[in-house]
């Protein structure tokens, strides 16, 4: 039976595991590109790392939602974050022994710990009734603020660590990450218990009984449920957020090391910017049931066309603090009003299988997206960059108005 104390715990579990692996996967990211740049003497890879992780996210998201979906939540997350302790040995055996495949290797052991990760998202919604869902999954996307303090922070003394050990300093953030996800991966595997899908379908039936949704409704086939609009425009609205902001994201390391800033302006930049898509997470589950979905769509659109303009007028570290923090917060509010859109469109089994398959195009085009950011990069600049996030936001606009137009609001499903 579902009771709001198991579900209050479960919650905590969530959020304390994703907070270790979100300050993770930042103190990585803060650096991997420059070791990738290091380790193969080129700039054209410098998004390689970024490519090779999303693209396994992408892979492997569908696989990893058919495990919880099968066999619950809590294995589905304990081999993700098992797959990220594994990711940090690999970075520091391919950083000590200058080996760039390695580093692929160790970014695509990333990719799977990301493919389970992000559904600790779905599964806090489930923890609670539709009417609290949005609110939910902001709790929880705010557990990367953890990641947006704690991340950056651990570069430079987890390196100053690794250097004292006779050890190359970038090994640190790596090292970080073998650690912290290993924890993560046993704090799931003891304290997420009941899983969070058997709460689901308490509540499922307390809903049922209670006459608030249709009791044995069977489930629609995949290719009915992405017919739907709603479903359509929050794919569109979670695969436009993501993109944009990886493409713009990845480069800025890059961009300022170009600009001869050090690891400490870099860092902050980082802060910034992951405060913006984890900080104001629990803000942004209110704003969402309280102004709607549609309207967080046009706000994150808008912020991420100004977080695109100003990025590229300045080199100096406070502007560019500013822009990754518009960054941030326009994907913020894509990413948890898609989530949430995604949510209500679905139905009891419906679910795994559809945010598996929304996860895999997401993180897909993303990949593609940090994929040709390297050579967009080494062609035309930052300013390149940043215009093609700009016209990747103004076609999710269009997306927005063109499946929310009435004619197909008034359609049944």
């Amino acid at each position: 039976m579902y009771t709001r104390s198991i579900s209050n715990r479960l919650l905590a579990v969530l959020f304390v595991t994703q907070s270790l692996f979100s300050a993770a996967q930042i103190a990585v990211f803060t650096l991997v590109a420059i070791v990738a740049v290091r380790l193969s003497g080129t700039e054209s890879v410098a998004g390689l790392p970024s490519s090779v992780l999303t693209f396994t996210q992408a892979l492997m998201a569908f696989p990893f939602a058919i495990v919880m979906g099968r066999f619950g939540r809590r294995l589905g997350l304990t081999l993700g974050y098992g797959a990220g302790a594994l990711a940090g040995l690999v970075g520091v055996i391919a950083i000590i022994q200058g080996v760039f495949p390695l580093l692929m290797v160790s970014a695509a052991l990333f990719g799977l710990a990301r493919a389970s990760s992000e559904q600790s998202r779905f599964a806090a919604g489930e923890l609670f009734p539709e009417a609290e869902r949005a609110r939910m999954i902001g709790r929880l996307v705010f557990a990367g603020t953890i990641g947006a303090v704690a991340g950056p922070v651990l570069v430079a003394p987890s390196g100053q660590l690794m250097q004292a050990l006779g050890l190359h300093p970038d090994t640190g953030p790596w090292v970080v990450t073998l650690i912290v996800c290993g924890l993560a991966a046993l704090l799931t595997i003891w304290l997420l218990r009941p899983d969070p899908m058997t709460i689901a379908r308490a509540i499922s039936r307390d809903e049922d009984l209670n006459g608030e949704t249709a009791p044995d409704a069977p489930a629609r086939p995949l290719r009915a449920l992405l017919l739907l609009p709603k479903v359509q425009l929050a794919v569109a609205a979670a695969l436009v957020s993501q993109t944009v902001m990886v493409v713009l994201m990845v480069m800025t390391p890059l961009h300022m090391d170009h600009h001869h800033h050090g690891r400490e302006a870099i860092s902050l930049v980082i802060s910034m910017h992951t405060l913006g898509m984890f900080g104001l997470s629990a803000v942004t589950g209110y704003l969402i049931d309280r102004f709607g979905r549609v309207t967080m769509l046009v706000a994150a659109a808008l912020t991420l066309i100004a977080a695109a303009l100003l990025a590229p007028v300045s080199t100096d570290q406070y502007v560019l603090s500013l822009a990754l923090f518009l960054l941030g917060l326009g994907w913020n509010f894509g990413y948890v009003a898609a989530s949430s859109l995604l949510a209500d469109a679905l139905q009891g089994e419906e679910r795994a299988r559809v945010q598996g398959v929304n996860d895999s195009l997401v993180f897909l085009a993303a990949g593609f997206g940090s994929l040709g950011a390297g050579p967009l990069f080494a062609s035309g600049g930052y300013a390149a960059v940043s215009t093609a996030g700009l016209v990747l936001t103004l076609a999710l606009i269009g997306l927005i108005f063109w499946l929310n137009r009435p004619s197909l609001k008034a359609k049944p499903v």
